[in-house]
């Protein structure tokens, strides 16, 4: 009797053999799950206060929350939301304009970080919120000091991230160069450099959210416009699911701009030193 012998299938053979629903599941499987964990989560919010299990003055409810959404938006929330928009953009603008270079330089002229390092060591670890008495004094409750609170927040982290990828050169590669003569400029310009770029990235994704929370900051302590300008107003009224509407747009703002600079990054990692 002639004994068959079965060859395994390859992973490209399991995949084919599945059924198309069970491939598109398998495919977005963390997606499902997060909007499945979302979507009970968001059931229990709603039948907590209906159950008088919590008060709805302090928690609200997701269905009050569409409503104060769909008025604040009928009612010129989109004013504040394009002035806290101008406050991020610009003060983030200036952030990367003033980090990435300054992060070069450091990280290439060992004298000058050597000279600049505990100015930047003092600023960074001192809180931002500490220096806005003085913001506001010089330049006022308007747009100006908005900009310079969002501009201290997120101007560190990219400095830093830039200065550190400038100074985790791969020494193998910085050999190499050397030994066909390339001379300071070419490796500064093809080596350092591009090295950096997933570093620059990921001080931009930080930056974000620093740079979110010193909008909020400068706006719930003198403000006359803004996000948080609405938000301090509602809460000073007890109107939580406005304050909830305020709280979910900067949320939705700092998740896609960070998801927007991740995929950045990614595209970017392969240039990262190992």
């Amino acid at each position: 009797m002639s004994k068959f012998r079965r060859e395994p299938l390859n992973p490209t053979q399991l995949e084919q053999g599945k059924h198309p629903w069970q491939r598109c599941l398998q495919r977005h499987e963390n997606t499902l799950l997060a909007l499945m964990t979302l979507t009970i989560f968001l059931i229990i919010w709603e039948l907590l206060p209906h159950l008088g299990i919590v008060k709805p003055l302090f928690t609200s409810s997701p269905s009050r929350i569409v409503k104060a959404a769909q008025w604040l938006f009928a009612n010129g929330f989109w004013y504040d939301i394009q002035v806290s928009a101008t406050e991020f953009i610009a003060g983030f603008t200036l952030a990367v304009a003033v980090g990435i270079p300054l992060g070069i330089c450091l990280g290439w002229y060992r004298r000058l970080f050597a000279a600049f390092d505990p100015f930047i060591s003092t600023l960074y670890a001192t809180p931002r919120v500490a220096l806005l008495p003085l913001l506001i004094l010089w330049l006022g409750i308007g747009i100006s000091s908005k900009i310079a609170v969002v501009f201290l927040g997120a101007v560190f982290p990219i400095l830093i991230n830039v200065l550190s990828g400038m100074r985790t050169i791969d020494a193998n590669l910085l050999k190499c160069a050397r030994s066909f003569g390339a001379n300071d400029y070419q490796i500064f310009t093809t080596l350092a450099v591009p090295s950096s770029i997933p570093f620059i990235i990921a001080g931009m994704r930080l930056a974000v959210g620093r740079g979110l929370v010193g909008v909020v900051v400068g706006e719930l302590v003198a403000a006359q416009a803004g996000v948080g300008h609405m938000i301090r107003r509602a809460g000073a009224t007890f109107q939580t699911d406005k304050v909830f509407v305020g709280i979910f747009v900067l949320a939705l703002t700092g998740y896609v701009l960070t998801e927007l600079l991740k995929l950045l990054e990614t595209r970017f990692e392969r240039w990262r030193s190992p």
